[in-house]
């Protein structure tokens, strides 16, 4: 087996979802050497997280921040932790909702997504910056 880390830190993105899918598959071109095998992306932030979903048309992404900010709005009367602004206890949930990580299949040296799947960076801080990944890679 064999199996490859790395750290990589992404730009800044403004609040929102953004295809980073060839900022991973660019960061770990390593996985060239794994037939079968997982990709792991694990984001290492509290406020903003990971998902995979429409790599095709942007207006899902756009949907997605609609729809997020309506499950889980700002400026709650029951929010106790409010120091660090408005959208950072709701960071906090949508992160937790949406998850820390991914984990794709691994063939023949190439992410095995459906043609339509991309990774995401759910960004949910109005100005945040730029968000730390660990990528790890393991197979035969």
């Amino acid at each position: 087996m064999q199996c490859f880390q790395k750290e990589i830190r992404l730009r800044s993105f403004p609040r929102g979802f953004h295809l980073v899918t060839s900022e991973v598959l660019n960061a770990i071109p390593e996985i060239r050497n794994i037939t079968i095998g997982q990709l792991q992306v694990f984001i290492k932030h509290t406020s903003a997280s990971l998902t995979i979903n429409e790599n095709a048309d942007p207006t899902v992404r756009l949907d997605f921040e609609s729809h997020i900010n309506k499950m889980v709005p700002e400026n709650q009367a029951y929010y106790k932790h409010t120091l660090e602004g408005s959208d950072d206890m709701p960071a906090h949930l949508k992160a937790s909702l949406m998850g820390a990580s991914v984990q794709i299949p691994i063939t023949n040296g190439q992410l095995n997504l459906g043609i339509w799947q991309g990774i995401y960076l759910c960004e949910h801080r109005n100005n945040a910056s730029g968000r730390q990944l660990v990528l790890t890679a393991f197979g035969n």
